[in-house]
Parts: structure tokens; sequence; C-alpha cells
């Protein structure tokens, strides 16, 4: 079910949801299930899993020189989504970002949600890398949102990045944004933030999340 058919369905009601941050690496989904099993009595309509990009180190060598390796400290988003839809049978809202992918691999991990039968995602441009003063995006990646949307949109009309393929399936995602009601920190005032989140509703988005504080 769409995140937008909660939305409809629940009318006036107020909707409790939950957003789970996936494990260090090393940790489990148990640790997981704990924390949820007893949020259930709420009964969520859907549940949120974070994404994190990559991040540098620095190891020291036995030279005593640094060397610089990107790492990822929080993977397992999928896998999260599959095995909260697989234990309580309520829908995952996985998190997909522009930062740490190209648009192949964005194009990929479309297809294993898809696959999974996940038809929500709230997509994001996410944030810059730690010790970088702006975003970065990857080679062959995108830059904003907006366009991140545009092409969750293209594979909802089956319409393809990868230029082999003709008469794709179609995909259902209900693509979520972000928004921000006191401007993004990024944006240099607030009528140009509202123009944004308008092209990202163009492009394709059917649903606003902001955050209450951060």
């Amino acid at each position: 079910m769409k995140v937008t058919d909660y939305f409809i369905e629940a009318g006036d009601k107020t909707l409790v949801s939950f957003e789970v941050l996936p494990p260090l690496k090393g940790g489990s989904m148990s640790d997981i299930f704990r924390t949820l099993d007893p949020l259930m009595e709420f009964k969520p309509p859907f549940i949120d899993v974070t994404y994190h990009r990559e991040e540098y180190v620095y190891n020291k060598q036995p030279s005593g020189y640094y060397e610089k390796a990107s790492i990822r400290k929080r993977p397992g988003t999928v896998g999260i989504c599959a095995s909260i839809m697989h234990r309580y049978g309520i829908d995952a809202v996985p998190h997909l970002i522009c930062g740490g992918f190209s648009v192949e691999e964005t194009e990929n991990a479309l297809i294993d949600l898809h696959f999974l039968g996940i038809n929500n995602v709230l997509a994001l441009r996410g944030d810059a890398r730690r010790f970088e003063d702006k975003f970065v995006p990857e080679p062959n990646g995108h830059k904003h949102a907006v366009d991140l949307v545009r092409q969750i949109s293209n594979m909802n009309n089956g319409i393809y990045a990868d230029s082999n393929v003709s008469n794709g399936a179609g995909t259902d995602f209900c693509i979520g944004v972000a928004g921000y009601p006191e401007k993004h920190f990024e944006a240099p005032s607030i009528a140009t933030d509202i123009l944004f989140l308008k092209e990202k509703i163009e492009a394709g988005a059917s649903y606003v999340v902001t955050q209450m504080f951060f």
C-alpha cells in the first residue's frame, strides 16, 4: 500500500510511524526488532529506514603515513526494509539519496526494491560527507533530489537510464520528498526553497515530509 493511500484512508485521524537508523556495520537486526516489537501496539502504517552515504576515514599505515579510505558505516537499508515487511507485515519506506550512487547504481537499487514488493521511497539529496564543505555528487550521479525524483518517475513509466532497455516494465513507486518550513540552510531564500519543492512535485513526487527539529 502506498503512503498516500494511508493518508487518504486515515482522513482526519493522526497516523503514527517510525524511522529506523540502520545499525553500525557488525550490528544485528535483533537490536532493531527489540526496539520495534513494543512499538507495534501503536499500529504504524509504515516505517522509514534511513540511508547513510560512505564516509572517508584515515587509517595509519606501518610507514607512519595515513591512507584515505572510503567506508560505509551503516549499510543494510534494503535488507532492513525486507526484514520489517516480513516480520510485521507492514510497509517499509527506504530512503534513497543522491550521494554515493551513480545513476546506474540507483537504477539497480530501484529494481531490487521493486522485486521485493517495496513501492514507497523517500528521495533525498543527502548530506555532504564529513569534512567536506559542500555536497559533491558521484561521477555520473545526481546533483539534486529533483533529478533523483525524475529518474524514479521515469522508471514508473518504464523508462530506464540503461539505453539497452526498451519496453521496460514500469515500476509503481510512491515518491516522497523533503520539505523545509524554515528554509533549507543552503537555499538563498524561502522563495527559492519553495520553487525547488514545486519542481520536485512536478517531477513526480506525491508527498512531502519534514523534521520537527534538527
